[in-house]
């Protein structure tokens, strides 16, 4: 067959059980096995397709999303974050729009201890939202301000960015660290937003009497509370960073510092340990299914010569590399509105990676402007998996119109700052060119 029948048909297929309502990872398997048998020779063929789905898990790197994902179901469980969230919320004075700051602040903050966006979005909505509105808070600032949570896609640790990196064969340091000046400057853009807008619209943010808190108060509670937790920020960044140890290390010794803090913090239980390692067991056997089952897929688009086709179709049209990589930020944002964001990218990646070889853009840069997208199409309508989380702990009166709208100024916010890395790569990349 032809290379773009073999697309047509493998492609189609993967659809109809989408639409079926099947598992993602069952769908891929499903059709892993029917073209291993065809395109691989019958039982040889699942034999090998069994040896590729094993190897496309037992990679040490991939040690590191388990570590992060136990680090945020600790933190999660142990409700350590709520001590973060108080002193946060000291330093905020009077300013306009006090609260949606604490929770961009706090939103910051986790994302460097949790690799969970949906998580961290569900921390600050269920403690939040309800407080806010009781003091007068609308809806846009109420909402829109829990919904930062999904900086923790794009700040490290982020999850996601080590799948992405295991995908695309790239650094997992380098993507990690890639993402750490986006995020504080999308965190800035949040921040900028939430007090223009109060100072415009005052009665959107009611201002309310605080109790003054002296400044040796807060700062022995930083010190007793916050400043403890940057020892995880230390490890993570800055010994990846020096190359003191790489990723997978540091991932480990920071699980290792937020037992102790939390210990210390009085904290730390067999009951938190039991849930953390229960939820931590529960998403990364999730993950690790469905990367079993998009590698396979993969190399099965690429023994078919389907892969090698496609990318020879496009280089041939001869597009300048902008308007090629445009057009598959254009997919990834719409595929972003109706599915899960792990799923998209073993749904694209096997296809655009051979294009993007081929047309000498570099990676790192193109996989965090990747990783910008999905934290937009977990808020995008009308199925980002943030809007569901935000409906789920948001007070009852909240409609999912009112959660849609209150993201759109965020959803601008992210889109600039693509804009930005677009024009400035340097903002993506140089941390990761100084790494060691």
């Amino acid at each position: 067959m032809e290379w773009w029948t073999i697309i047509i048909v493998i492609f189609g297929a993967l659809t109809l059980l989408l639409f079926s309502g099947l598992p993602v990872a069952f769908c891929f398997h499903a059709v892993n096995i029917v073209g291993a048998i065809v395109l691989w020779g019958g039982l040889d063929g699942l034999e090998q397709l069994v040896l590729r789905s094993y190897s496309a898990v037992a990679s040490f790197p991939l040690t590191t999303v388990v570590m992060f994902v136990l680090m945020g179901e600790i933190m999660f469980h142990s409700k350590i974050f709520i001590q973060i969230i108080n002193v946060l919320d000291q330093w905020m004075g009077r300013l306009p729009g006090r609260l949606g700051l604490v929770c961009v602040a706090s939103a910051t903050v986790l994302s460097t201890l949790s690799g969970s966006s949906m998580g961290t979005t569900a921390m600050l909505g269920s403690m939040m939202t309800g407080d806010m509105e009781r003091r007068g808070y609308k809806k846009p600032i109420s909402i829109g301000s829990c919904m930062s949570g999904a900086l923790a896609m794009i700040i490290p640790p982020s999850a996601l960015a080590v799948i992405l990196a295991t995908l695309a064969q790239i650094s997992v340091g380098k993507i990690l660290l890639a993402g750490v000046i986006p995020g504080a400057l999308m965190a800035f853009f949040y921040v900028a937003y939430i007090i223009i807008r109060c100072i415009i619209q005052p009665d959107i943010a009611p201002s309310y009497d605080t109790e003054s808190v002296p400044l040796g108060r807060k700062l022995y509670d930083t010190a007793r509370y916050v400043l403890p937790f940057g020892t995880v920020i230390i490890v993570l960044i800055g010994f990846i960073i020096m190359g003191i140890a790489d990723p997978t290390e540091a991932s480990g010794l920071a699980v290792v510092v937020v037992v102790i803090l939390t210990a210390l913090n009085k904290k730390l239980s067999m009951g938190v340990l039991k849930r953390s390692f229960a939820g931590t067991l529960q998403i990364v056997i999730m993950m690790f299914v469905i990367l079993t089952g998009s590698v396979a897929f993969s190399q099965i688009l690429a023994y078919s010569g389907a892969t090698r086709g496609l990318a020879e179709f496009v280089v041939g049209l001869s597009l300048p590399p902008m308007a090629l990589f445009i057009a598959m930020q254009i997919v990834l944002l719409v595929l972003g509105s109706f599915m899960e964001q792990v799923s998209i990218m073993m749904i694209t990646f096997p296809v655009f990676l051979p294009i993007l070889r081929a047309m000498n853009i570099d990676l790192i840069w193109f996989a965090l402007l990747t990783l910008i997208n999905m934290e937009i199409g977990l808020k995008t309508p009308p199925f980002g998996f943030c809007l569901f989380v935000m409906k789920g702990v948001a007070p009852p009166d909240t409609t999912m119109g009112d959660i849609i709208r209150a993201s759109l100024p965020f959803i601008f916010s992210d889109s600039l700052v693509m804009v930005l890395i677009v024009i400035f790569p340097q903002i993506a990349l140089w941390l990761p060119d100084i790494m060691k």
